[in-house]
């Protein structure tokens, strides 16, 4: 399926193709931007920081050849900036060809946000469920648009509970990051189903990192009583991680490759999927059932209040 050695090299020409990162600035949200805007695509950064964003697209317009960008105010844990976000891309751009759903937060003390939606299931599902279903319009009229939910290993720690998504009852921090990227995997699996049911050209597959010095890991702890953890983490990281440019190559092999397909996972094919080049992962068992993934969908749009243009699998 994939080369032994893909690299953001292999990209082909995204001339003409847009494309809407979240989370883009910084860490592997900027890798991913930059590759793509590097190979000709039109890239919408969409940041909750509108100072980081500046940045990030300052940087980027400096250090490559070529590039198209513009910036997205998008706060993924706050549902009205979502619709705002969505609205805006819909009224200025007429189609989209690929969408990474990379924004994330890790390890977060336990808030619950203006929605009441706990933080991480806000951010790292919730958000991003909706988002997609906003524009599923753009990417439906789009030739073989892909959307890229980017989840990560601690999928496999996860345990969702149907009768509280919205995460209501506080847990163990690291368990409702497992589980809201568990939810990631589940959300891309229907989603899949549903797209192929309707006939529609789009695709949807998920992607992880791996093991990536990103600032991701230290953030969640830091905001609360953990900073030693926080360190320790990032310190990590730093030692024994990839560059966040290897990390992004698996969401961009998802994004790209002509032989990726709907509804697999993406990530390094080396030492427990933590290292090295990006290719097809085996999710684990509670990411593979179409009964829960179902539920999920249906207590997703009643949370949010988005209603998906795309039918129900059959």
């Amino acid at each position: 399926m994939a080369k032994a050695t893909w690299c953001a090299d292999d990209i082909g020409d995204l001339t003409g193709k847009v494309a809407l990162v979240t989370g883009a600035n910084s860490g592997i949200g900027y890798e991913t931007a930059s590759a793509l805007a590097d190979h000709g695509a039109h890239v919408v950064l969409a940041c909750r920081n509108p100072e980081k964003a500046r940045r990030a697209f300052d940087d980027l317009e400096n250090d490559l050849e070529r590039s198209s960008l513009e910036i997205l105010d998008l706060d993924l844990s706050d549902l009205s900036s979502v619709r705002r976000a969505a609205a805006r891309f819909v009224s200025e751009h007429a189609r989209l060809d690929l969408l990474v759903n990379n924004a994330g937060v890790m390890g977060t003390p336990y808030r619950q946000t203006s929605d009441g939606f706990e933080l991480q299931m806000a951010t790292n599902h919730l958000g991003h469920f909706a988002l997609t279903g906003l524009l599923l319009d753009r990417l439906l009229t789009s030739e073989r648009s892909r959307v890229v939910t980017v989840s990560s290993l601690m999928h496999r720690a996860g345990h969702l509970r149907l009768d509280d998504v919205a995460g209501n009852t506080p847990h163990n921090r690291w368990r409702t990051y497992g589980t809201s990227k568990l939810a990631n995997l589940l959300f891309v699996a229907e989603l899949s189903r549903r797209l192929e049911a309707s006939g529609a050209p789009t695709m949807a597959v998920t992607a992880h990192p791996g093991w990536t010095r990103s600032n991701l890991a230290g953030t969640g702890a830091g905001m609360g009583e953990q900073r030693l953890r926080a360190t320790l983490g990032r310190l990590a990281g730093r030692a024994f991680g990839q560059a966040t440019a290897t990390g992004a190559l698996p969401s961009l092999y998802a994004a790209t490759a002509p032989g990726v397909k709907a509804g697999q996972f993406i990530g390094p094919r080396r030492y427990f999927a933590l290292f090295g080049p990006p290719g097809l992962v085996e999710p684990n068992r509670r990411a593979r059932n179409t009964e829960t993934a179902g539920r999920l969908w249906e207590i997703s749009e009643e949370l949010t209040g988005v209603r998906y243009p795309v039918g129900a699998a059959v």
